[in-house]
């Protein structure tokens, strides 16, 4: 019998998860946001009914938590006493511990932490899975079939959590920033800025489908392109010059960092 789906929270994660998802693999899905607007937004494009927060987990088995870590506190609290064995629940809540959502229910629901990527959005995300210590195989696998639909979906132990959402949750803003910087550095050499568009966003998608399909180190094929005294190299060189291997592990160590400290808050 197809059991009920609850999203808290329909943020742009949230919205990202529900595009993909076949939602006629459930009986009804409901939804929550404390702006009325998003809960309106669910409804009109993924049929979704729209209710109170507890009547929301009280109508659902699968529950897929994503609000802000910050508002978890007032979530729990509103809920108490609504969460039972019959449930599971499906964080993306970045830095949240399975440990602290299962206390939070009282210990009495099942619990898997997820960590996807905005991707999902069409259908090319990235998620990792950790299930917490009331969690059943048969559950990870029912949360892994939903992150399944989206794009990949890997289980990971729950000590990678943090540093999975450094690389992959927060990935595609550093793709995204790398793509821009490039279409703007090629209009300041003077391609209009269409032109400097489709090159770069081209080249990228060239560049990853070749590293996947060659399955070598990326350094390898970074060298086959790095022609002896040639262009290539000495942009290269321009580029580490300017540290750019360094501002990236800078940038997912500080990501690494914030995500323990959104844990602890």
């Amino acid at each position: 019998m197809p059991q009920n789906l609850a999203v808290i929270g329909c943020g742009k994660m949230a919205f990202a998860i529900m595009k993909g998802l076949d939602r006629k693999a459930y009986a009804t899905v409901y939804c929550h946001d404390i702006n009325p607007a998003r809960s309106a937004l669910f409804e009109t494009e993924f049929a979704a009914t729209a209710c109170s927060l507890c009547e929301t987990i009280d109508a659902a088995e699968v529950i897929i938590l994503a609000v802000k870590p910050q508002q978890l506190q007032q979530v729990m609290q509103t809920s108490q006493g609504r969460w039972n064995q019959e449930k599971l629940l499906i964080s993306v809540l970045a830095g949240v511990k399975t440990e602290t959502l299962e206390n939070t229910t009282g210990r009495k629901t099942a619990v898997v932490r997820v960590m996807p990527n905005t991707p999902c959005l069409v259908g090319q995300g990235i998620s990792a899975l950790c299930a917490g210590k009331l969690a059943t195989p048969v559950q990870l696998e029912t949360a892994r079939d939903i992150f399944a639909q989206l794009g990949a979906a890997v289980t990971v132990d729950e000590k990678l959590m943090d540093a999975v959402t450094a690389v992959s949750g927060s990935g595609p803003a550093y793709a995204f920033l790398t793509v821009e910087a490039m279409i703007n550095a090629a209009v300041n050499v003077g391609l209009d800025a269409a032109l400097a568009r489709e090159l770069v966003i081209e080249t990228f998608k060239g560049s990853l489908a070749m590293l996947e399909a060659e399955n070598l180190h990326p350094a390898i094929l970074r060298e086959q392109v790095c022609s002896p005294g040639g262009t290539t190299i000495a942009g290269v060189r321009q580029l580490e010059g300017n540290g750019l291997r360094k501002a990236f592990f800078d940038a997912i160590e500080k990501a690494y960092q914030r995500s323990i400290e959104l844990g602890k808050q």
